[in-house]
């Protein structure tokens, strides 16, 4: 081989070897949906219980409550949602609000959900709206997104 090709090849392999042996850049930060739509206390917090350690892994979550799990942004809700559970006392509305508190997770409700349980805007949770279905539809649709349903 030419000493001139061998030369070029060997520079060639050894940029390889500096390229791969650095660091990676930090990967895009991951998209997590929850969406929650059980009646069920356990599983809703259960949700909320994930949600909050992904974001503590780097995630950005965004939380999606449709149907009776919707009920965890009223203001006033149902006794089953504010009641402590084992094994830290804490609650399903109790944990969306630390988490809505610590970080900069958006929780909605469904576009369906004030109009057809008879409520308004006002009797939601200080910043928790309706969700836009088309904003809702990208943001699931997006190629980073993660979803977990419950």
């Amino acid at each position: 081989m030419p000493r001139s090709i061998k030369n070029s090849f060997l520079a060639l392999l050894t940029g390889l070897a500096v390229s791969t042996s650095q660091p990676a850049q930090a990967e895009e930060q991951k998209q997590l949906i929850t969406i929650v739509t059980s009646a069920n206390a356990q599983t809703q917090l259960m949700a909320m219980v994930l949600t909050m350690q992904a974001v503590k892994q780097g995630a950005a979550a965004h939380i999606l409550l449709c149907g009776e799990a919707a009920d965890m942004a009223l203001k006033s809700p149902p006794a089953s949602i504010t009641a402590p559970q084992k094994p830290k006392g804490m609650s399903p509305q109790g944990l969306m609000q630390m988490i809505m508190d610590k970080t900069p997770t958006k929780v909605e409700v469904c576009a369906i959900y004030l109009p057809n349980s008879g409520l308004a805007p006002t009797d939601l949770l200080d910043g928790i709206t309706a969700a836009k279905p088309d904003t809702m539809a990208a943001r699931l649709l997006a190629e980073d997104a993660r979803i977990m349903s419950f």
